[in-house]
């Protein structure tokens, strides 16, 4: 199974590091403690600079004679290459308007919600490719407590590209200790995510990407709230089924068919996933607690849990996109709007239309 990971030749080390715990197929550095900001970057193999270069290809034709081997070099304008200063290694092509990222200023979103106390806990790390793509993952003190044992961790992402490809992203992701669970929750006026173009602004914007995104104690008490009050509202488990079906139906035309009652015509590899989340929401060990078992809470942590431990993906890089910004995330939100919705208005929430 592919890890990606960037190798490099001149340490012979992969640009990865991780806390206590092994991940990415066992590569990279595992540290006991949580590292500083500056330490994180080093024991990642982020700490090199990306420039942007002209870019020049070559006149094929010959204008000074049969026996003349010189070839001219052409400038081609307003494009560059990107490459990484210590390999020479180029990583990609960029327009003139594109602004590198470097990797330690990544770090500043981090930095600037503590305001550079300590606090931020860099959990992991890495490179991916020839340098190409970086990702960081930290986690909040402090814990949102459901109930009186089930503790929920508050986790920040952010990857960033030098090769053109792709915006900045930063997110909020909170995980239920218990079984690993990443709880892809969408707030009122807040956001879990946040995209940055590479323009000339975009240092200024990775340092206030909390504040855009509503990251502050406000933030946690509100999740806390919402997922409290979730504990304490019950679901029987054929609304749990229904809600299921809801929150992962596809499209349109799969709902409309739910509506008619034509199950019967619904894709088989739909109705298998309905059944394994299904399965997992009424079976999981971890969703008997007392917080989840019969509850809306229970209800969303099956969905949320089904794509975090129950899904096989390609691979781990596979279903880190899935999580933090691709299928997985997107059927969070849904299950947790269908939740929210639930609390309130009870069944009738659940109707397929």
């Amino acid at each position: 199974m592919a890890h990606h990971l960037n190798y490099n030749q001149q340490n012979n080390e992969y640009s990865f590091f991780s806390v206590k715990e092994k991940a990415w197929h066992g590569l990279g550095k595992i540290v006991e403690h949580y590292p500083t900001s500056e330490e994180a970057i080093r024991f990642a193999g982020l700490d090199y600079k990306v420039e942007k270069r002209p870019l020049f290809t070559y006149d094929t034709e010959n204008h000074y004679g049969e026996t003349d081997t010189i070839i001219p070099e052409v400038n081609v304008p307003n494009y560059y290459a990107t490459v990484r200063i210590d390999t020479e290694d180029v990583l990609g092509v960029v327009g003139k308007d594109y602004e590198i990222v470097q990797n330690v200023d990544a770090f500043q979103f981090f930095d600037a919600i503590v305001g550079g106390r300590d606090g931020i806990l860099y959990e992991t790390a890495g490179a991916l490719g020839k340098g190409e793509r970086i990702f960081i993952t930290a986690k909040l003190p402090g814990y949102i407590r459901v109930g009186k044992e089930d503790l929920i961790e508050q986790y920040l992402f952010l990857t960033t590209s030098h090769n053109g490809f792709g915006s900045i992203t930063a997110a909020f992701t909170p995980i239920r200790v218990v079984c690993n669970n990443t709880l892809n929750a969408a707030l009122g006026n807040h956001s879990n995510a946040i995209k940055i173009r590479h323009t000339s602004s975009a240092n200024d914007r990775i340092r206030q990407a909390h504040t855009l995104m509503g990251i502050s104690s406000d933030l946690s008490a509100e999740l806390e709230s919402i997922f409290n009050h979730w504990a304490k509202v019950r679901i029987t488990d054929a609304q749990v089924k229904k809600l299921v079906q809801i929150a992962l139906a596809p499209n349109k035309e799969v709902l409309q068919k739910l509506h008619n009652g034509a199950m019967d015509e619904l894709s088989a590899n739909y109705t298998n996933i309905i059944d394994k989340v299904y399965e997992y929401a009424i079976g999981s060990p971890s969703q008997q607690m007392a917080t989840t078992g019969g509850t809306v809470f229970g209800a969303y942590n099956a969905v949320t849990g089904y794509f975090q431990n129950v899904r096989k993906y390609k691979d781990d890089e596979a279903k880190f996109r899935s999580i933090i910004e691709g299928t997985a995330k997107l059927r969070g939100q849904t299950a947790f709007n269908l939740c929210k919705e639930f609390a309130i208005h009870g069944a009738d929430t659940l109707r397929f239309n």
